[in-house]
């Protein structure tokens, strides 16, 4: 296959800036469909949402299918070109509930164009930036290349699935199922952020989970505080000194054997990090905080994305009700995630975290874990030349060099490409900090979807090359 043209690549561009208006109404249809995952209610809705999406795949002449699920469909599109390489491209059309709806400005799921005071131009949907609008900008730049020059530069296999936002229970199966068909050279997610609104930003590494749950008794039933109060054990007591412990004074976690296997990043990374200048004030700041918790001797970039963390979603246990009831629990409960880094094994830090809260029971009280689930850490290494193409391209579209870091977050299907599939995940988004995601007036800036389309367009012309 002939390599694409300057020539070509300027009329691609310049019919994705044509067809803009097109493609916002394409993407308005797709944000009025209520598709949540996570509510039987909507079941129909999601598989409608997946069909929608498969139909317009198959407009581009994409070999298009809605696929069965235990769950909800995922909808698959492939090519087959001819072309040198073949890239994977992966999204979800399920979105989040809409809850509080009383704090939405508008019907979550009637998009509309909104402009700030600032004059920004945004679009205001539930699923506008997560992940509709960013699974969009990919079929879009797919559209101006088939309708420009007819073909595209790479082969692709796109898989969108419904079940991102309430677990991703079938994704791992199908892509096991299906990881003949799908295997290519790389896999690109377009399911994170920029840097900040001028600058693009590539993630080269997520961080794994693991979660647990734990139930610490202790008396056989509640008991009287008044007759009990000083002489019997109180579980939420136990619980709290336990996770009290956890961090030393320095910041550091102190369950023995939790930093087993953590790789130390370079100091050429550290130093690339410290030109970033993530500070307390911009990262904390607009959250109502001023101070980092994290190891004292690291940077803030490394707290949030590169070590590992240990952290108490729910503690819970006794009366809560309105009022007072003067009773000692018999029973307390708490919920832990841990955030892991290369390359940290969820087991094992299952297993340190069970044994320093078992060593830290004391008499009387006994424990019970009802979790342990977790994923791997994923990264991509620094010298993938498919990295600096994609970087490169990127830079090119928005004036400013790519920004690549580690995410703090975890997605799990990168880890699924990684381990079924065996390839690397370059993970490019162009969601901004303040989309609102999962939370009511979920917004997503016309430019990051307009030059999100455009930024794909670069970045698959030079794969290609």
């Amino acid at each position: 296959m002939a390599a694409l043209s300057r020539t070509d690549l300027d009329r691609v561009l310049a019919a994705v800036d044509a067809d803009l208006d097109a493609s916002l109404a394409r993407l308005f249809d797709f944000l009025r469909i209520p598709s949540i995952s996570t509510d039987r209610a909507y079941a129909a809705d999601c598989r409608r949402a997946g069909q929608w999406l498969a139909d317009d795949l198959a407009t581009l002449g994409l070999v298009a299918k809605l696929n069965d699920t235990p769950g909800h469909p995922i909808v698959t599109g492939t090519s087959s070109g001819g072309a040198e390489r073949r890239v994977l491209f992966y999204g979800h059309y399920d979105v989040q509930p809409v809850d509080p709806l009383d704090l939405w400005d508008s019907p979550p799921f009637e998009p509309r164009i909104v402009e700030n005071a600032e004059g920004v131009k945004r679009i205001v949907a539930r699923g506008s930036s997560d992940d509709k609008g960013q699974v969009m900008t990919f079929v879009e730049a797919c559209r101006a290349y088939i309708s420009t020059i007819g073909r595209l530069p790479v082969d692709v296999a796109i898989v969108i699935e419904g079940e991102e936002e309430s677990g991703s229970a079938n994704i791992g199966p199908f892509l096991e199922a299906h990881k003949n068909e799908l295997k290519t050279d790389l896999a690109l997610v377009c399911d994170t952020g920029m840097w900040d609104a001028q600058t693009p930003a590539i993630i080269l590494s997520l961080r794994g989970l693991m979660h647990d749950e734990f139930v610490v008794r202790c008396a056989d039933r509640d008991l009287h505080s008044g007759y009990y109060g000083g002489a019997a054990a109180n579980p939420l007591h136990v619980i709290s000194k336990i996770i009290a412990g956890v961090h030393g004074p320095d910041g550091r976690i102190t369950i023995p054997g939790f930093y087993d296997d953590v790789v130390e990043p370079s100091d050429h990374m550290r130093d690339s990090w410290a030109k970033l200048d993530l500070t307390t004030e911009n990262f904390l700041g607009p959250v109502g905080l001023s101070h980092p918790i994290g190891e004292k001797d690291r940077l803030l970039i490394e707290m949030v994305s590169t070590r590992p963390t240990f952290e108490v979603n729910g503690m819970w246990g006794g009366y809560i009700g309105e009022g007072a009831k003067t009773v000692i629990p018999s029973i307390a409960t708490a919920k832990i995630t841990c955030r892991l880094v290369a390359d940290q094994y969820p087991a094992h830090v299952r297993d340190c975290v069970r044994a320093y809260i078992r060593s830290k029971l004391p008499p009387d009280c006994t424990v019970e874990f009802l979790g342990g689930e977790g994923n791997r850490a994923v990264a991509v290494a620094h010298d993938n030349p498919l990295l600096a193409k994609a970087a490169s391209a990127l830079g090119e579209e928005w004036g400013a060099p790519a920004v690549t870091y580690g995410e703090g977050g975890s997605i799990p299907v990168v880890g699924q490409f990684k381990k079924v599939l065996g390839q690397d995940t370059l993970l490019v988004g162009f969601a901004l900090d303040d989309d609102r995601i999962h939370s009511p007036n979920e917004k997503y800036d016309l430019t990051s979807f307009h030059k999100g389309i455009r930024s794909w367009v670069r970045i698959l012309a030079a794969l290609a090359e």
